[in-house]
């Protein structure tokens, strides 16, 4: 039996039932992974009566399986935290995907993250000392998790947990080493798609983010 939440919305509500011990927290933020965090964030957010905001995060894909991550970017008040997956990296050289070719992935992404700087609220969050709720909908590799932790420890954040309701063990694994604490409410032994998990998972535009945001 798969544990399926109906949408993202749900998902955050179940999420906060485990993050309770944080419910008006002074000093604690929850930021949703923009895009596929926020409706989560922002449900969870609500829930524990906390401020939201959004960290900006791309994936960098490998060339023919961009669902597969070899890399991150974060951008974070003014400049942008670069995780790179240097084992996987190597390999996906060594089978034939030239450098410029990753190069022009990366070259995209960070021009789709400064574009989305300009048009998305909550991003300035003031972190010094704070407790931070990094939100995700799922964490498949881990990889912009990690590059959101990056982001926020810059930014003086004390205490990063990263909350997400479905992940693969290995990303969790990968997440636990940079973090103070993981929450995942489903981790299954053979991982698909975050998006097998939910009986509603619709690409999320700027729009909807933004009014996530502005709630």
């Amino acid at each position: 039996m798969l544990t399926r939440f109906e949408d993202r919305t749900e998902a955050g509500e179940r999420l906060a039932a485990v993050l309770a011990q944080f419910r008006e927290r002074p000093g604690t933020v929850v930021l949703g992974l923009a895009r596929g965090g926020i409706p989560v964030a922002a449900s969870a957010a609500k829930a524990l009566y906390l401020p939201l905001g959004a960290v900006l995060v791309r994936k960098l894909g490998i060339p023919g399986h961009q669902e597969t991550a070899y890399g991150a970017l974060a951008w974070t008040r003014g400049r942008t935290v670069r995780l790179l997956n240097k084992p996987l990296m190597d390999r996906v050289l060594e089978h034939g995907v030239r450098q410029e070719l990753l190069d022009e992935v990366e070259h995209r992404e960070r021009a789709e993250l400064l574009r989305r700087v300009h048009v998305y609220p909550g991003i300035d969050h003031d972190l010094a000392g704070k407790t931070v709720l990094l939100v995700d909908d799922g964490l498949a590799t881990g990889a912009t998790m990690r590059a959101a932790v990056e982001a926020v420890r810059e930014g003086g954040a004390k205490i990063v947990v990263a909350a997400a309701p479905v992940g693969s063990i290995e990303a969790e694994a990968s997440v636990e080493r940079v973090c103070d604490a993981v929450l995942c409410l489903h981790l299954p032994g053979k991982f698909r798609a975050v998006g097998s998990f939910y009986r509603h998972f619709e690409q999320l535009t700027d729009d909807d983010a933004i009014s996530f945001l502005k709630q």
